[in-house]
């Protein structure tokens, strides 16, 4: 069995201020690294390849502390598709390098969603990214 690395898309910055109940001023949005997108909001349908397709967000409104990323991966026809390694990344684009787990692989659910903690120490814009290695057959 052979891997296809997929990165098409990796680039999200959120603010824990976006996810308050009251609104707040919130730093403009930090360049986007090189070779990365910026996706498109949490919970909406972000195209993988021609047979796919993934949601994103976050199990419960992140606080500080520990909140959960979830991803879950469909095909065309709207089944879950576990025939990926997800992996990925959080941490300050303000403070490159000093909150970050380095890139570690999500963890597949009895659902068939992809999980990983992500650990939010401030509040800040965060960026996540996104690495899909597909198993071939």
């Amino acid at each position: 069995m052979s891997v296809k690395r997929l990165v098409l898309w990796g680039f999200i910055a959120f603010s824990l201020a976006a996810y308050a109940p009251e609104p707040a001023l919130s730093a403009p949005a930090p360049a986007v690294k090189a070779g990365y997108q910026l996706l498109a909001k949490p919970g909406e349908k972000i195209t993988l390849d021609s047979d796919s397709y993934f949601i994103y967000g976050f199990e419960k409104q992140p606080k500080l502390g520990v909140a959960i990323m979830k991803v879950e991966i469909f095909n065309r026809n709207g089944k879950r598709d576990t025939s990926y390694v997800v992996k990925g990344d959080a941490d300050m684009p303000s403070m490159r390098g000093a909150h970050s787990d380095g890139e570690k692989a999500y963890s597949l659910s009895a659902k068939g969603a992809y999980l990983k903690p992500v650990r939010l120490v401030m509040p800040g814009d965060w960026e996540v990214t996104f690495v899909f290695e597909k198993k071939e057959r």
